[in-house]
């Protein structure tokens, strides 16, 4: 089993930056592909990000450009980068784990944590 526990989400003004990261334990890091997903108030959760093994990833078409992810297996840790943020990316974010290849998918998912807040102001 996987534990990962999301942290750095906060308040920020538009057009700043944040970062988050989420620590993993349990299992060796670089087992799992990691993705950050976020849901919205009133919204369902959606796909941010995802990094395969090998450090290779994407995003979804509404962050790139500005969210950027990458993780540290020494650190067994993942982050997301997260620039020019605007108002519409607040929400909760989630780091997860899975077992295989690159997934964009929540379904396939196979571990999750608990989340973080972000909330950016106008």
């Amino acid at each position: 089993q996987v534990q990962l526990v999301e942290s750095g989400g906060r308040l920020v003004q538009a057009g700043g930056s944040l970062r988050l990261s989420c620590a993993a334990s349990g299992r060796p890091f670089s087992d799992y592909v990691m993705g950050w997903f976020r849901q919205a108030p009133g919204k369902d959760r959606e796909f941010v990000a995802a990094i395969n093994r090998s450090g290779g990833g994407d995003s979804a078409d509404s962050v790139k450009g500005r969210f950027t992810i990458s993780r540290d297996n020494a650190k067994s840790t993942v982050y997301l980068q997260m620039n020019s943020l605007k108002p519409e990316d607040t929400a909760v974010y989630f780091c997860a784990a899975k077992f295989g290849g690159y997934s964009d998918s929540e379904e396939f998912y196979d571990y999750w944590g608990r989340g973080t807040q972000v909330t950016v102001s106008s």
